[in-house]
């Protein structure tokens, strides 16, 4: 009996149920690299920003030492912004260029005294923004700002360098800077996004399988007692032995829709029908059932879950105890809602107070209840086994308060 139900299990006698690992999410962290989205800004932004630069070297004389500059500038900026793009990168080869960028801004600043080289000021605070490390960038922002404040490029007083020397500059780093924190988190999110949906399809994995070994498992330990008695009958007594065998097609029948029902997910049995299938099943184990209850009707999630409890713990009484005798309790008129099954079988090691020796079906009955947050005990007596869940009451749905209306 036991050997047969195990293999109606899916799993050889005596080998321990099948454990999903659980998954583990990474720690979020902000990535070290440039977020991909603010490239094409970057150098868009730093064609502007050389727009002045390069009208002052087209008037210059001799030219050629103005475009030097304006090339470097434009060249050690791109090379900033690139170098910060690679994965794991090294923090020198973006640090070089800025400060290649920084000597070409000074250097024009002292050799060309004209407003017109002040975008370069803002072109530093953009690249220090983007490429450097995000702990040293902010500082390094209002230095760049400072320097454009006292750079001899400025006609005017110092107010006007102030205002429009070192507030250009400082509001340009600073709003870069606040872009590449924002793409950064939005990369974060786009991959939490994405860890969350692996989680999602492995919880639904879980809960399927769940549902699955309760679904085939008592229906099967079913098939298993209906084949039992048609074996022993079938030689004295042929219709006894027909009838059980009309049950087994019947309840092969049932376990197909219900299959079918949980695969599509709309499978929604409810305490009634597992409290019938209950009695039908002790039955035909020859195992006298007692139903009492009490209560009003319960929210469907609440129902659900007292079916689950039911069906489990008569697999159990059914496949395990050996019992004469079950008694089925259901206190719907409390809180937390309390169902006890209990048996007076010996049993063959159902399972423990502690969980020790859980099944695969109490393991998961157990899990589900706690997701709800309720629990589940499992206590081996001195005449016999009990099950005893007690779920939070939440509630009645409206369609029962319309029910009792009609």
């Amino acid at each position: 009996m036991t050997e047969a139900a195990a293999r109606a299990d899916g799993c050889e006698p005596g080998s321990p149920a099948p454990r999903l690992s659980p998954l583990r999410l990474s720690r979020p962290r902000l990535p070290a690299r440039l977020p991909g989205r603010l490239l094409v800004p970057a150098l868009a932004l730093s064609v502007l920003l050389l727009i002045g630069p390069a009208a002052a070297a087209a008037s210059a004389v001799p030219a050629w030492p103005a475009w030097t500059l304006v090339a470097a500038a434009g060249l050690s900026f791109v090379g900033a912004v690139l170098s910060s793009r690679r994965a794991h990168r090294d923090a020198r080869p973006p640090a070089a260029f800025v400060a290649l960028l920084a000597a070409v801004t000074v250097t024009a600043a002292l050799a060309y005294r004209t407003g017109a080289w002040q975008t370069l000021f803002s072109l530093l605070a953009v690249a220090v923004a983007l490429a450097l490390p995000t702990r040293v960038a902010p500082p390094l922002v209002a230095v760049t700002a400072v320097l454009a404040a006292i750079a001899p490029v400025h006609e005017g007083s110092f107010g006007d360098a102030l205002w429009s020397g070192a507030l250009t500059t400082l509001l340009a780093g600073i709003t870069t800077y606040g872009f590449r924190r924002m793409g950064a988190v939005i990369e974060e999110l786009a991959r939490t996004r994405e860890e969350l949906a692996v989680a999602a399809v492995s919880a639904e994995r879980l809960r399927f399988s769940r549902d699955l070994h309760d679904l085939l498992g008592h229906t099967l330990s079913m098939v298993v007692v209906k084949a039992e008695a048609v074996r022993r009958l079938a030689p004295r007594d042929t219709e006894a032995a027909m009838r059980h065998a009309a049950d087994i097609e019947a309840i092969g029948r049932q376990a197909l829709t219900e299959v079918r029902e949980a695969v599509t997910g709309y499978r929604d049995a409810g305490l009634a029908f597992e409290l019938n299938g209950a009695r039908a099943a002790l039955a035909a184990a020859g195992v006298d059932c007692v139903v009492e209850e009490s209560g009003p009707a319960l929210s469907r999630e609440t129902d659900m879950l007292l079916s689950w409890v039911v069906r489990e713990g008569v697999t159990n009484v059914v496949r395990h105890s050996g019992a004469r005798r079950c008694v089925i309790t259901l206190r719907r008129d409390r809180d937390p809602v309390l169902v006890e099954i209990r048996d007076d079988g010996a049993g063959d090691g159902a399972g423990d107070g502690a969980g020790g020796d859980d099944g695969s079906g109490l393991r998961g009955l157990r899990e589900r209840l706690a997701a709800a947050g309720g629990r589940l005990t499992a206590v081996r007596g001195p005449r016999g086994f009990v099950l005893t869940a007690e779920i939070p009451h939440a509630g009645v749905d409206d369609d029962d308060h319309l029910k009792d209306g009609l």
